[in-house]
């Protein structure tokens, strides 16, 4: 056979990656190998000399590819979450190769003559509806690729995404290079303010690092809490500068000129298809359909949250009078004083509500909304190959102890993981052939710690990328191109935000949320408190969020973005929209990975807002039939998660809901509503 384990059979449980015997020098000779294989089938579809048929062409599609789908997953996976210098390599060389590989595919003409043919007749076909779907939007992604171009235009689309893919990854090297180098060393006399679980997971990190006392990181769990509780101000802005400067804190690994060619390449591609930028380009297949639809959302939740930052700030700056501080409050000012008139105002200590959110607790509860919701089961398994020792695997089983995946759980900030939270898989699941059952994997970035306590946000994030997670899980689609997330952009984050209400749950807070020492049920006054405080700092997290929103979408309909100066162009758009003092982007664009180290959401950081109209009206619908867990509700959400794209994603939403979504939800679930 071979001695290179990606190219063996896997006889692993439930066919996960035997990842204890993968090595980096493993994946080059994998990747030839996936690749010849892939050209072969897709060659053997464009010269079969029998007529094109559904089943001939795409469904044959459907099935080429999987050695190299296989390889890749477990490739990219590993490089996220523990990106050595070796796995690093081999993602500069092959990253290009890869990208240029999916580009001839998708401008094949003899199979793209096929698609066509297929597709122009397609009502005469007799396809069912899932089917009729994957032809329609196979072969506008063809189109939108590039297929129906001319030979030189087809050319250069492949050299774009060639290039694009270079540029991605550097981009998203670099941001994590900045990571992992940078470091504030504290010694005992630094730590005022901070509480417990912070100076632990400080000690923690210094100890991993090799340095003495105590380390703060730029991962977001060190630093965030770093920027809340520190009282020493000198301390808040050295940590803050080196955070927003991601990107550019090395002039040798510095981002702008990446930023800049990325926007250049992206603006050529969509002219060469028609567009007039990337953003009509990106937006033409999501539910949104235009820039101007989803510019209009945003605008709707800027002026009020414009407004609700002006009063924070204003109410931030008299407190920090009133203690002692006449300057202004600056951007590593805000979450330390919020913090603190947070407290004053809800008697709702952040620090003192951790030890009832400790990590084990939380994830019980998120297996329980799952049971309760949907019939889910999680078995922790000890036999399942892991590729980290922080990473826990599970065995998902519906009601009647039928086998639906995998789920692994990667929890915590270390060297070499990028930072953020994000869901993946390893595999998708489908049926069209034989049934194969996905296997996901969520990662998040928590300080590690023991215990490890979470902020309520932390709690949050866990829900949301939980609900990623069931939507890769659930998925009954038959076909690997519509199964689980793989739904319109717009449309994506409503499985995970919608799941992030049941945290809030009374019920939920009640069972779960317990002192990790005394088992003590979080109180019921505390409760109230921390419901009632939901809405605290709202204006300031909707501005960094909104505005971030709003510079995507400008910088991806710049008219010459090859001549941009990054900088002066932010500050100068924060200028024009009126960006409050004192509140920045919540990424600036030199360390924004959600555009720029990939492009899944560039021209699409709105997603989450779109998404959110969808999640506050349709948790609304559990709220009005009195029952957080409603079995009829509950069935219908389960059709969503279950659904894939297999259906137009706003028919499935009517059909949960009973009617379409309304946008004042959103603003109510802000607290923004007039």
């Amino acid at each position: 056979m071979t001695d290179n384990p990606l190219l063996e059979p896997w006889t692993t449980p439930f066919g996960v990656p035997p990842f204890d015997r993968i090595r980096p020098e493993h994946f080059p000779p994998a990747f030839e190998a996936a690749l010849a294989a892939h050209r072969a089938e897709i060659a053997a579809i464009g010269k079969d000399p029998a007529p094109p048929s559904f089943a001939n062409t795409v469904e044959a599609l459907e099935r080429a590819g999987g050695l190299l789908t296989r390889v890749a997953a477990t490739f990219f996976n590993l490089a996220a979450s523990q990106a050595t210098d070796e796995l690093q390599a081999v993602e500069r060389d092959w990253a290009p190769k890869l990208a240029r590989h999916r580009a001839e595919v998708a401008l094949d003409a003899a199979t793209f003559r096929r698609i066509a043919a297929l597709y122009e007749r397609r009502a005469a076909l007799g396809l069912d509806p899932d089917q009729l779907r994957l032809l329609e939007r196979l072969h506008m992604n063809r189109l939108r690729s590039g297929a129906g171009l001319d030979d030189a235009a087809r050319a250069r689309m492949t050299e774009i995404s060639a290039r694009l893919a270079v540029l991605h990854t550097a981009f998203g090297q670099n941001v994590l290079a900045d990571e992992n180098a940078w470091q504030m060393v504290l010694g005992a006399e630094d730590l005022d303010g901070l509480p417990g679980f912070l100076r632990e997971a400080a000690a923690q990190a210094a100890k991993e690092r090799g340095a003495a006392g105590y380390v703060i990181t730029l991962a977001r769990s060190s630093v965030e809490p770093f920027l809340t509780y520190s009282a020493r101000r000198d301390l808040r802005e050295r940590a803050w500068r080196a955070w927003v400067a991601r990107g550019a804190l090395d002039p040798a690994r510095d981002n702008e000129p990446l930023v800049r060619e990325i926007l250049s390449l992206r603006a050529e591609r969509a002219r060469l298809l028609g567009h007039a930028d990337h953003a009509e380009y990106r937006l033409a297949d999501t539910m949104a359909k235009r820039p101007e639809a989803a510019e209009q959302l945003l605008r709707a939740a800027w002026e009020p949250a414009k407004r609700r930052a002006a009063e924070e700030r204003a109410e931030l700056a008299a407190l920090a009078r009133a203690e002692g501080q006449n300057e202004p409050i600056e951007a590593w000012d805000w979450r330390y004083w919020a913090e603190r008139a947070r407290l004053a105002r809800h008697d709702l200590d952040g620090a003192a509500l951790k030890p009832f959110f400790e990590l084990e607790a939380m994830l019980r509860a998120i297996f329980a909304t799952a049971g309760r919701l949907f019939g889910l089961r999680f078995a922790e398994r000890a036999d399942i190959p892991v590729y980290h020792p922080d990473v826990r695997a599970f065995e998902v089983l519906d009601s009647d102890g039928t086998h639906r995946g995998v789920f692994l759980l990667d929890n915590f900030s270390r060297v070499g993981k990028r930072s953020g939270a994000w869901m993946s898989s390893f595999r998708v699941g489908e049926s069209f052939a034989d049934r194969v059952s996905p296997i996901i994997v969520n990662n998040n970035n928590l300080a590690k710690s023991s215990p490890t306590l979470l902020s309520f946000d932390d709690a949050r994030t866990l829900f949301h990328e939980f609900g990623h997670a069931l939507h890769g899980l659930m998925s009954t689609a038959r076909y690997p191109s519509q199964s689980g997330t793989a739904v319109l952009g717009d449309f994506v984050e409503f499985p995970s935000q919608v799941m992030e209400h049941w945290l809030s749950v009374p019920e939920t807070l009640r069972t779960h949320a317990r002192h990790h020492a005394t088992g003590e049920t979080l109180p019921d006054a505390m409760i109230e408190k921390l419901l009632a405080a939901r809405n605290e700092g709202q204006g300031f997290a909707t501005v960094e969020y909104v505005s971030s929103a709003l510079m995507d979408l400008a910088l991806h309909r710049h008219a010459e973005p090859d001549a941009l100066d990054i900088t002066a162009f932010e500050q100068k758009f924060l200028q024009e929209i009126g960006m409050p003092e004192g509140i920045v982007l919540r990424h600036r664009p030199l360390h924004f990975g959600h555009l720029f180290a990939g492009g899944g959401y560039a021209a699409g950081y709105y997603f989450y807002l779109w998404a959110e109209v969808l999640d506050a009206d349709g948790f609304e619908a559990f709220e009005e039939a009195g029952d957080p867990f409603h079995p009829e509700l509950a069935a219908r959400l389960k059709a969503i998660y279950e659904a894939g794209d297999t259906r137009e994603p706003m028919e499935l939403y009517t059909q949960f809901r009973g009617r379409p979504p309304r946008v004042e939800a959103l603003l109510r679930k802000r607290g923004l509503a007039a």
